[in-house]
């Protein structure tokens, strides 16, 4: 490490401030260049062109922080060289991939244009810089407070690692922002019940409606639908070994994920037909393309994605008059007076929201959170019964009625009594009789 020379700064007046002015070595791009710093002291408040005590006292705080400096030169970057060059690399290296695509877009899309603009090396970063991305954030886009939280958690790691790795040196300047309190809440989501899940089965072709069979009543995510091999389905299990997403294969969402989730008849009796309709594989994809490849002979993996596209939202988006599907079909209707989604039909709401109408439906039938928490296979049972069991107006009137009917059985087993709890005359009630 080279040693730094001392300096002292010089004190400038620029467009109504106070400045100080001095040279500071920096890593750009992995070279090492000599570049003029301007740090900002205060608002001009006296007239002369002699700065005042307090400011001097400031330039002279501030001088010491730059000649005291314990980051090597080699490590002072801009926050943008470091997260591009070091955080991104190493989220792609040991995160799952879905975590380094969603990195990546919010620092493309949402960070990376205001931290630009800022022109400051990543070791003078403070939590009022890190608080006025998120307010600018907030302002410029329409993201829900947990997308914020989001954007906070990213940049909030983002200095952890520059921390470990010797590249800031201080406490995480983001650990005191807060998120706008006046940002869209997020949207509520939906989960199936009984009812549309039995009705989209019926409606949709093959093998649409296994799939979305098998995500109805196992709760597996999306990408570990697509993942599914008939090596994973034995002793009456789906065995979740894998996760494809975007085409690639990576292991389950957590360690929990990875687990045996078991088979109902229903379910059972569609896998052994759909499997039928296949040419009765024992290995290979579940859900496979007609495509063989070296790596997969019996098939690729079927994109979920297209299944969506290509089967399920034609059949469950049929115009009400014609009952042809939205779009092209509809369009070569000549005698159709125009389309009118049929309302009889459930509406797609995702893979996911079969996930959740399998924990609301289990927990509906009086299964304990704790099991749920198994079936779904979530590391936390807070996170199932959070976001994963639903409550329906009829469900809140149950409870109330159920409730009524408590209270009145309770309210005549009373009125059975006088206030010495004694029974009363001509009740019917014998002292053996009352607890």
């Amino acid at each position: 490490m080279q040693r730094r020379r001392k300096q002292n700064g010089v004190i400038l007046q620029i467009s109504g401030r106070w400045y100080v002015r001095y040279w500071q070595r920096r890593n750009v791009g992995g070279v090492i260049e000599r570049h003029r710093v301007t740090h900002c002291l205060g608002e001009i408040t006296t007239r002369g062109k002699t700065p005042p005590d307090p400011i001097v006292q400031e330039a002279e705080r501030h001088m010491a922080t730059v000649n005291n400096c314990s980051i090597p030169v080699e490590q002072i970057v801009s926050l943008t060289d470091f997260v591009e060059k070091t955080f991104l690399p190493m989220v792609q290296r040991s995160l799952k991939k879905s975590t380094y695509r969603g990195y990546k877009l919010t620092w493309n899309l949402h960070l990376k244009p205001l931290v630009s603009r800022e022109r400051k090396n990543m070791k003078d970063l403070k939590t009022c810089h890190v608080q006025r991305w998120l307010d600018q954030v907030s302002q410029d886009s329409s993201l829900s407070r947990s997308s914020l939280k989001g954007v906070k958690a990213m940049l909030s790691g983002v200095f952890k690692e520059a921390r470990r790795l010797g590249y800031y040196d201080g406490s995480n300047p983001a650990q005191d922002t807060k998120v706008d309190p006046h940002a869209a809440p997020p949207v509520q989501t939906y989960a199936y019940g009984l009812e549309e899940i039995a009705s989209i089965l019926a409606l949709l072709p093959e093998p649409a409606a296994t799939i979305f069979a098998v995500a109805a009543y196992t709760g597996l995510r999306r990408g570990e639908i697509e993942g599914l091999q008939w090596e994973d389905y034995h002793d009456n299990e789906l065995h979740v070994e894998r996760s494809i997403v975007n085409g690639q294969v990576s292991t389950p969402k957590t360690t929990k994920s990875r687990a045996a989730v078991p088979v109902i008849r229903p379910l059972a009796e569609r896998l052994e037909m759909h499997r039928l309709r296949c040419g009765n594989p024992q290995v290979g994809p579940m859900f496979a393309t007609s495509v063989r490849s070296v790596e997969y002979p019996n098939g690729t993996p079927l994109s979920l994605h297209n299944v969506v596209n290509r089967q399920i939202l034609p059949t469950l988006n049929c115009c009400s008059h014609c009952g042809l599907s939205e779009g092209l079909p509809h369009l070569k209707a000549k005698e159709c007076p125009g389309y009118e989604r049929d309302k009889s039909i459930p509406e797609w709401q995702g893979f996911h929201a079969a996930r959740r109408g399998l924990g609301s439906n289990l927990y509906r039938l009086g299964v304990h959170e704790l099991v749920i928490q198994k079936i779904l296979r979530h590391s936390n049972v807070s996170t199932t019964t959070s976001y994963y069991i639903k409550s329906t107006g009829a469900d809140v009137a149950e409870a109330m009625k159920q409730f009524e009917q408590n209270i009145a059985e309770k309210l005549e087993g009373q009125n059975l009594q006088d206030t010495d709890g004694t029974p009363k005359q001509d009740s019917g009630a014998t002292p053996g009789l009352i607890n």
